[in-house]
């Protein structure tokens, strides 16, 4: 389970972002990855009693490797200041849209998911939709319970309007977002808490319908 030394290994790793630094502290590094990794499968577990598609996905699978891709990236530092998860049938490379969860210090541990950097086509499937049907989706985001937890968006929308729609479509905002991704931050008190997983847990249950819906669109109906 995160615990406080989780954050503070985190911390220095942000403050002390080599090789060298992180060899010397590997011991600490594999202590927290391993709490890390049973936290996660408490979760897991919880979420294949709500999910049946999860209940033969190993906890390994899951996890993200702390080392960061920086062939294409300006910012060199090997690796991330966070452990991150993502959790779906087979486990994060599972192709669909999945819960992804991501513990950082500083209270910027989140949990969330949706539409990211989706493919052209895909992106047309969801104008249309928003279109032809825009209360199924509307129906879930602007519930109560939904967005009194997930009260963060993250998304890019276009500055013009989208090829193929008016500017006075009465669901013009939805029409724009390139990215529709919704998230829930924890505090540092939230992630060190016993009954951590089981809120971690009971959120996903709550983004559930958002994400079946962008499943349904993308993949279950092609």
């Amino acid at each position: 389970m995160p615990t406080q030394d989780t954050l503070q290994f985190l911390k220095n790793l942000e403050e002390n972002n080599s090789r060298e630094w992180f060899q010397a502290h590997r011991k600490e590094y594999e202590i927290e990855k391993a709490e890390f990794e049973k936290f996660c499968q408490q979760i897991l577990g919880g979420l294949a009693q709500i999910q049946e598609d999860l209940l033969n996905t190993k906890v390994k699978d899951c996890i993200f490797r702390i080392n960061r891709d920086i062939r294409f990236s300006k910012d060199k530092s090997p690796y991330k200041k966070y452990f991150s998860a993502a959790f779906g049938p087979g486990g994060r490379s599972s192709g669909r849209i999945d819960f992804y969860l991501q513990i950082q210090p500083d209270n910027q541990s989140i949990l969330g998911g949706g539409m990211w950097e989706p493919s052209p086509a895909q992106l047309a499937t969801f104008r249309q939709e928003i279109d032809y049907n825009p209360e199924h989706l509307k129906s879930i985001i602007d519930d109560q319970k939904f967005r009194s937890y997930f009260d963060n968006i993250s998304g890019e929308k276009v500055k013009n309007m989208p090829k193929g729609y008016s500017a006075d479509h009465p669901n013009i905002e939805l029409l724009k977002y390139k990215q529709l991704f919704f998230y829930h931050k924890y505090s540092d008190k939230d992630v060190i808490e016993k009954d951590f997983a089981f809120e971690v847990i009971k959120g996903c249950a709550i983004l559930k319908p958002y994400l079946d819906y962008q499943n349904d669109l993308f993949y279950d109906n092609a």
